[in-house]
């Protein structure tokens, strides 16, 4: 299972910090949870999602061990 992080609004739309998921790759993931999570799909598409700190394909598998990050846009400089 991957562990996927949370930061800023997303970790407020889902109320969480951290979580493993199941999904085999990430374009499964992102579906998952923009339907668990209905705040985090309206601003999902302006994330980065980074996994292993590298933005990716959604057809990228996701293995036991990958992180993956959700980041949404900050303000600021």
């Amino acid at each position: 299972m991957a562990v996927v992080r949370y930061f800023a609004a997303a970790q407020e739309a889902t109320g969480l910090d951290s979580e493993r998921r199941t999904e085999t790759t990430l374009g499964e993931l992102r579906r998952a949870v923009s339907e668990e999570f209905p705040g985090l799909g309206g601003i999902l598409p302006r994330c980065a999602v980074l996994v292993g700190g590298s933005r990716v394909d959604d057809d990228t598998p996701l293995g036991s061990d990958d992180l993956v990050d959700v980041l949404p846009p900050f303000a600021g400089g």
